[in-house]
């Protein structure tokens, strides 16, 4: 009998618990900015600090945002909802308890479908997505003290809750890209893990392969990159897998992951529902939603991103991979679509904005709407292109160029020199004259070398400095070596 390795014995199950910061210009609960950076302690009012006989108001645009995510989710969004206290005590939570919802959120059960590693499609479930609001932070970097900053205490959060569906920290990392970029179609949360806008909880246990109850769970907390939610994930998989091993027991509690050394340690037991204690908030009344409010905001959905894809490999005939990278980021996909909307060379538009558009607002750290080439002036130098005008490789050069100079492709290929030569003459005097000079190379593409012909066409390109016509430079090649041997 084969002996299973440790890793193959047991099978991980994984849900996130995600808190999305939503974008509304104030409060959940009272009407304090939301911005950020401020000044600490300088967006707080009597509400958000939790004095006594203050009253909330609930942020009617937060109830929207969370309807939008529900019915993004193919969620069960609904119309009642109440809000509760949860109660706990941190330093950082004026009131000693959050307003949050627990029994009845605004958003039920849904789904994420997410794509593996391997291409396949899995799909997520999600168990509810409920609207709170966030704590103060604690800040414990100055000398001995611990600061408390409230700015962030009543900011409206949605925390978004997954089934244990997911069974890898690969998994755990598409699921959240997936549920990101959602987010930023909505345009309800910023999405900024690095900042904690965007922040990501994940309970882990593992349990042998066949086995249907769940093992002990603990949770991880502190992971601000994708890729250190699958880093932490991986970690703690393999730290309980060793404990099971060695006989031990896990211990159910939260863990805090440390980037920089790449272990989680213990923070504290691991709560469960009933610690909280929560009860209905006695001075908000239950969230009523009409349907007249819950069909317009579903009416004015936006396109969401897989939508997206489907609809760029199907009318605009990009290969999956192309249609994945433009619907990435919004900003991406709408540059894309107003290029797009000049010219009837999508493949060509999709490879430059890939290779150089990105690149290059990746290196200057700018979003596209600064970028220095706007759509219509990018159509019109993929059309040079496809026309033959100038070459794939000669329009990298004037890409460069563009970035500078606000001229039009075309006057700055003219101004320049830049345009192919496809002359089929003037091409033969120069391919001939460099047969003539390298007898050597004739010979061995006659004898069969047949990758030497590479070498005929970057002479070629040198010559012309990258200007000659790639398909008449081979068409003339094929056709004087023929020659040749005859």
């Amino acid at each position: 009998m084969i002996e299973l390795l440790p890793t193959e014995k047991y099978e991980p199950v994984i849900g996130l618990e995600v808190h999305a910061q939503l974008k509304t210009n104030t409060k959940i609960f009272c009407s304090c900015s939301t911005g950020y950076p401020a000044p600490p302690n300088s967006n707080v009012c009597p509400v958000c600090l939790g004095h006594p006989g203050v009253l909330p108001v609930l942020n009617e645009s937060a109830v929207e945002f969370a309807i939008k995510l529900g019915i993004a989710l193919n969620s069960r969004v609904n119309l009642r909802s109440i809000f509760a206290r949860k109660n706990y005590f941190y330093p950082d939570l004026p009131k000693g308890y959050q307003i949050s919802q627990f029994s009845l959120p605004v958003v039920g059960e849904g789904e994420l479908e997410i794509t593996l590693e391997d291409g396949t499609k899995k799909k997520i479930g999600v168990t509810r997505a409920h609207l709170e609001e966030d704590a103060g932070k604690s800040i414990h970097d100055r000398g001995d003290s611990t600061l408390v900053d409230l700015n962030r205490s009543g900011v409206p959060l949605l925390e978004i809750v997954s089934h244990p569906d997911i069974r890898s920290g690969a998994e755990a990392a598409s699921y959240l890209r997936t549920l990101r970029q959602i987010l930023l179609y909505l345009d309800i949360c910023d999405g900024n893990m690095e900042e904690g806008s965007l922040r990501c909880d994940a309970n882990i246990s593992v349990r042998l392969r066949g086995e249907t109850r769940f093992g002990t769970k603990t949770e991880v907390k502190n992971m601000n990159s994708f890729k250190n939610v699958e880093k932490a994930i991986n970690f703690e998989i393999a730290r309980q897998i060793d404990l099971l091993e060695e006989g031990r027991e896990v211990v159910q509690q939260t863990l805090l992951w440390n980037a920089d050394k790449g272990t989680a340690s213990p923070m504290r037991s691991k709560e469960d529902s009933h610690d909280y204690r929560y009860f209905p908030d006695p001075d908000l009344p239950p969230l009523e939603i009409s349907n007249e409010w819950f069909e317009k905001i579903k009416s004015e959905m936006p396109e969401l991103p897989a939508r997206k894809v489907e609809r760029y490999t199907n009318e605009f005939g990009l290969p999956p991979y192309d249609a994945g990278v433009l619907t990435q980021q919004p900003e991406t996909s709408r540059y894309f679509e107003e290029a797009a909307g000049f010219t009837s060379a999508r493949k060509e538009l999709s490879n430059l904005i890939m290779t150089e558009v990105l690149k290059v607002a990746n290196e200057k750290k700018i979003s596209l709407a600064e970028f220095a080439i706007e759509p219509k002036r990018l159509a019109k130098l993929v059309d040079l292109i496809t026309s033959g005008v100038i070459s794939g490789k000669i329009a990298k050069d004037v890409f460069a160029i563009m970035l500078s100079d606000e001229s039009e492709p075309e006057e700055i290929v003219k101004r320049e020199g830049l345009s192919q030569i496809s002359d089929s003459d003037e091409l033969e005097k120069i391919i001939t004259s460099i047969l003539n000079d390298n007898p050597a190379q004739v010979a061995e593409y006659l004898a069969g070398k047949e990758k030497i012909l590479g070498f005929f066409v970057g002479q070629v390109m040198k010559q012309t400095k990258g200007k000659a016509n790639p398909a008449t430079v081979n068409s003339l090649l094929l056709s004087l070596l023929k020659r040749s041997s005859g």
